[in-house]
């Protein structure tokens, strides 16, 4: 037997002579409808297959060793940058020294002449701001009844006024303007300090710090320790004119742990709750946060809960990891601002949410907040304080394409399939129908 003929048995699609066939006017229509509805459809499949869906998982954060980038932008109309002070500290208690830091105080006029920026002037974290390098090199100026700090830059002497500050705040002196003091009218403090009065402050920037438990908060005066206690000399804070009181009154303009997300990624999350749109916001909660008191005499504190969060894009695994990436160039070579930050476009950053409380350091009842079943406490230093925790809960993030091109193809074959069976059953119908009304008439 020829081979033509073994095949031919195998054949499930019998053809029909072209003499059998009837070509219908009802039949050109549905074909024209069936075709459209296949290209639409296939459209879809295409939309379907190119989509990326972003899917969170929570995993343990078994990260170790790591650092955080603290962003922050908080406005103090009514506090000169001269007396305030930022200071980092873990939960040990103790100072965070040597800090990686990109924090600018920038003057703002004040009020009532509209705020307007005067100067910005860099940060420098727990260190000494003057220098003394240009008095006589065997010069040893005196600490007026105080022992020399022990970090003066020359033993057992203070030649600049933050030297001779230190020492007093050894010994939990006030300090004051420094009146009478050869160092700080040298320096000019005391006329810098009288200057700034009416003025306020916006501290804008970033520190990195170590991923652990802590805080960073803003204060009046300069900090330091008295035995167990981290105490702030606030006697030039109360010290002031009747029409220049100092207050706390503070407009967080953005607060942020770890990197932004970008606009894309943003739009990612947001998914299609257009009525509900995803912002930076949902991770940011106190961004254009404000407060305002009258009262010299009052603590602002926040509880903030940080929560790990990764951002892995389409193709992560074919890349290196962000992780060991990191782990293998030192930390002081990132730039402030880009870590967390990987070149495939993968970004480890941190969500939080946050509780906040204030009070009056005089003590007393809460009634004026609506809490009269409340009594403060008496005591305590006036300034704002973020006191962070870190979650051991991780949230990622992952880009997924959730057809495969196999499921794509499937797709295609189903719909020219179904399609083209649905528009022969519709034909078959019609022409049916066509025929017998056609014998019902004759008839």
């Amino acid at each position: 037997m020829p081979a033509k003929s073994r095949f031919t048995r195998l054949d499930a699609f019998t053809k029909t002579v072209e003499d059998a066939r009837i070509r219908t006017t009802s039949g050109g229509v549905v074909t024209i409808v069936s075709l459209l509805v296949v290209f639409y459809l296939i459209l879809g499949e295409w939309s379907d297959y190119r989509r990326i869906e972003v899917h969170p998982e929570i995993v343990v954060d078994k990260g170790r060793g790591e650092k955080m980038e603290i962003h922050l932008n908080i406005t103090f109309p009514r506090l000169p940058c001269e007396l305030l002070t930022l200071d980092v500290m873990e939960v040990s208690g103790e100072q965070q020294t040597g800090v990686m830091h990109g924090i600018n105080k920038v003057r703002l006029a004040p009020e009532s002449e509209g705020g307007h920026v005067i100067d910005v002037k860099a940060v420098e974290l727990h260190s000494q701001e003057e220098s003394a390098g240009h008095l006589d090199p065997s010069y040893c100026g005196q600490c007026y009844g105080a022992p020399a700090p022990h970090n003066a830059k020359k033993a057992g002497c203070c030649n600049t006024c933050d030297e001779v500050r230190e020492a007093y705040a050894t010994v939990s002196w006030a300090f004051g303007h420094g009146d009478n003091v050869e160092q700080c009218e040298r320096e000019g403090y005391g006329k810098r300090l009288d200057a700034q009065r009416r003025e306020g402050c916006r501290l804008e920037g970033g520190i990195r710090v170590n991923k652990v438990v802590g805080n960073f908060h803003l204060a009046p005066g300069r900090s330091f320790s008295n035995g167990n206690m981290h105490v702030h000399d606030l006697q030039n804070y109360f010290e002031t004119p009747a029409d220049a009181k100092h207050t706390f009154s503070h407009h967080v303009h953005s607060l942020r742990f770890g990197p932004q997300l970008e606009d894309d990624v943003v739009a990612k999350l947001a998914g299609k709750n257009k009525n509900m749109p995803w912002t930076n916001h949902h991770i940011n909660p106190l961004d254009d946060t404000e407060q305002t008191s009258d009262d010299p005499m009052y603590n602002y504190m926040y509880f903030v809960k940080v929560v790990p969060t990764s951002y892995l894009p389409l193709g992560w695994e074919s890349r290196p990891s962000l992780l060991s990436m990191l782990k293998s160039i030192p930390d002081d070579l990132i730039g402030l601002g880009y870590y967390g930050r990987g070149y495939d476009g993968s970004v480890e950053t941190y969500q939080y949410s946050v509780t906040s409380h204030k009070r009056s350091l005089g003590g007393g009842s809460d009634a004026k907040e609506g809490h009269q079943e409340r009594m403060h406490a008496r005591g305590g230093i006036p300034g704002v304080f973020f006191s962070y925790d870190i979650s051991p809960m991780k949230v990622i993030n992952k880009e997924t394409q959730p057809k495969t091109f196999t499921g794509f193809l499937t797709g295609i074959c189903a719909v020219i399939g179904g399609t083209l069976t649905v528009a022969a059953a519709i034909d078959r119908g019609l022409y049916e129908g066509a025929i017998r009304v056609k014998k019902l008439h004759q008839q």
